[in-house]
């Protein structure tokens, strides 16, 4: 009896110990993985950091103000940065081409069009740069008289603007995928839609035209660039004949055409 207690107690130290061993090592691994996340951040930050440590030092000889407190804010960007790539990795990139497969399983080009529409429409509407420049526009705007000094005029406005450009990229990932499915060159699509920018603008009020061409960058930014791309992918490497490097890329440059157009063209109408 005594024996079988001792052996009860034996094996629960033991298997307590393993399973600190197991949580140790857990813990370890994360660390690490921590840390490289860290370091391949801060090593994408680096150009940034000599670039202006050498203006700084070297052309305009000045020590750096706050130095403590722009050291905190480069960890945290490192942080961000490394979080967020990290993130694009294990979540966006999978989910883009897994529905992209889907749908190319499906069957339905209708349904492949009305999502590469929502997807273009809902990650541009998001886009923080949007809103950003959406906003500073509908101010510059009501300072210059163009429209009413009136909070409400300046919300119509970035409202509008916004949805301008998510309409727009919209349209343009309809255009892609049909692309890809048709397997049209990209160079065509692309030289057929700078000449039609290079025409609006002959017509556009000119106090638009730098906006329109600004919403073109502002669009494929943090949210849209990601999925757009694993859409393009994904779309390509299902369809057979389709080659991913040749017909998989390209969505990104055409939504950032289509924006340019269109917000000239709503500059030309309100």
């Amino acid at each position: 009896m005594i024996d079988s207690v001792n052996n009860y107690f034996i094996l629960k130290i033991l298997s307590s110990a393993g399973l600190n061993i197991k949580v140790n090592t857990l813990v370890r691994d994360t660390l690490k993985q921590l840390f490289l996340l860290l370091f391949g951040g801060f090593k994408d930050l680096l150009p940034i950091i000599i670039v202006v440590a050498f203006f700084q030092f070297a052309v305009l000889q000045q020590h750096i103000p706050n130095l403590v407190n722009i050291l905190v804010g480069l960890f945290m960007v490192s942080l961000g940065l490394s979080l967020f790539i990290k993130g694009l990795e294990i979540g966006l990139f999978p989910v883009g081409e897994n529905l992209a497969y889907a749908f190319a399983k499906k069957g339905s080009v209708l349904w492949l069009m009305i999502f590469a529409f929502a997807l273009g429409f809902g990650t541009t509407i998001a886009e923080p740069a949007l809103i950003a420049i959406a906003d500073k526009a509908a101010f510059l705007a009501a300072k210059d008289n163009i429209i009413a000094a009136t909070e409400s005029a300046q919300q119509a406005y970035a409202k509008g603007l916004r949805i301008t450009v998510a309409v727009s990229v919209g349209i343009a990932i309809v255009i892609g995928v049909i692309r890809i499915i048709r397997g049209w060159p990209i160079q065509y699509l692309i030289i057929g839609g700078y000449l039609c920018v290079v025409t609006i603008t002959f017509f556009a009020p000119k106090e638009i035209i730098g906006i329109a061409y600004d919403s073109g960058g502002v669009t494929t930014s943090t949210i849209t660039v990601p999925l757009v791309t694993a859409l393009g992918v994904g779309l390509a490497s299902s369809i057979r004949g389709r080659n991913p490097m040749i017909d998989g890329f390209g969505l990104i440059a055409l939504a950032s055409l289509t924006p340019m157009m269109f917000v000239m063209l709503y500059g030309i109408v309100i």
